[in-house]
């Protein structure tokens, strides 16, 4: 029989005790404070620190650069730990080699076609940086940003305030942006993201997390025996650029449909155009539910192995689904081990790419006066 790990920990902490799974691994029955410490320094001396946060069973570790998940380790059935999160042990490698390893992306995630939109009458060129699209901001983008970063305690929940203002002009977006991002860790062990923006000049947004999963452990080989469902019976084909072509597609009869649970990989080696172009799953749902004022579940994660389960849930409108197509062998992570094609899979919640070019998806534009709001939540279990 398996336990649920909230059961576990609910139950221990009505009784008075500290939690423990099946195999006898301690789960905290309440957040600890989130601890500073330094991990490296940029090529100009500023010091990159690394903030350490456990609660509800979940332990979280996050940069002030980038605001990256360094590493995320969640026990499995037996309540065994281990670092569910790609990425790396240096600084030097998160500058140089990273395809966004755990990093929060911004002005605005996914690609923009030629680095071109126009808002307002006015043309705007905007830092190219993907062939010959704008990729998740631009070179030098949110993920390549220090972030001030302030730890907290709301009662049984701890977490973290990151702080960033993107100044006008900025990778060639206008307007200043002040963005204010809160990752929390519940007495349940649930990961909370709320992001808020505001903006002095009319401009677009669209902000994301960029963690690639592997429930079964960031060293452990393919997420292809992963089983996934998403609830989206559309989704939006890109031409060979992976620019949407403005269409939203039907999943139904294609390797895009993952509305009923079915393994990562099950689909992923047919010959269809799509694939071809991605050279894998890098394509965006659409959520049936929309854009939503509450998050609402949207996805479930399973790796069968160890039990781990993720389960999200969104305000967002769109879900890119990227399967580590283009991790090659050349880079080594935290755990010692390469990284291979597919060894990895993100699960980024967003609105849709390209949208300034695409009158009929939902608006990224942001005005003076408004404030962007997205919230969304990965809750895990085993």
């Amino acid at each position: 029989m398996e336990l649920n790990r909230r059961t576990v920990i609910a139950g221990a902490a009505a009784a008075g005790i500290a939690a423990t799974t099946l195999g006898g691994t301690a789960h905290a029955t309440g957040g600890r404070t989130p601890v500073k410490s330094l991990f490296g320094k940029l090529a100009d001396g500023t010091k990159i620190y690394c903030w350490s946060l456990e609660n509800g069973g979940t332990r979280l570790k996050v940069l002030s650069y980038g605001g990256i998940v360094q590493s995320l380790e969640i026990p499995d059935r037996r309540g065994r730990y281990t670092n569910v999160s790609l990425g790396f042990d240096t600084i030097e490698d998160y500058v140089s080699s990273s395809p966004y390893f755990g990093a929060l992306i911004g002005r605005y995630g996914n690609r923009i076609a030629k680095g071109k939109f126009t808002l307002d009458g006015k043309a705007y060129q905007l830092s190219v940086n993907d062939g010959d699209n704008s990729l998740h901001g631009g070179a030098q983008g949110f993920d390549k940003r220090v972030w001030d970063i302030e730890p907290f305690t709301k009662g049984s929940d701890v977490g973290l305030y990151l702080y960033y203002t993107s100044v006008d002009g900025e990778m060639g977006y206008p307007g200043t942006l002040r963005s204010k991002v809160t990752y929390t860790l519940t007495r349940h062990g649930d990961w909370r993201i709320d992001y808020e923006a505001t903006t002095d000049k009319a401009t677009v947004v669209n902000l994301t997390s960029h963690v690639y999963w592997n429930l079964a452990g960031e060293s452990s080989g393919t997420i292809y025996d992963h089983e996934l469902s998403i609830a989206a019976a559309r989704y939006t084909p890109v031409d060979s650029g992976l620019i949407p072509t403005g269409e939203l597609a039907k999943v139904a009869g294609t390797p895009f449909d993952f509305r009923r649970t079915k393994t990562v990989g099950e689909d992923i080696r047919v010959a269809h155009q799509q694939l071809l172009y991605g050279k894998g799953l890098d394509h965006n749902w659409a959520l049936d539910k929309g854009i939503t004022a509450r998050p609402e579940h949207i996805a479930t994660l399973r790796d069968p192995s160890s039990g781990r389960t993720l389960k999200i849930a969104t305000t967002e409108p769109g879900l890119q689904f990227y399967s580590g197509n283009f991790l090659d062998g050349s880079l080594v992570g935290t755990g010692g081990t390469v990284y291979r094609q597919g060894d990895g899979l993100c699960l980024e919640t967003q609105h849709y790419p390209d949208s300034p070019n695409h009158p009929s998806f939902p608006s990224t534009v942001l005005r003076p006066g408004q404030t962007y709001r997205s919230t969304t939540v990965h809750s895990f279990s085993a």
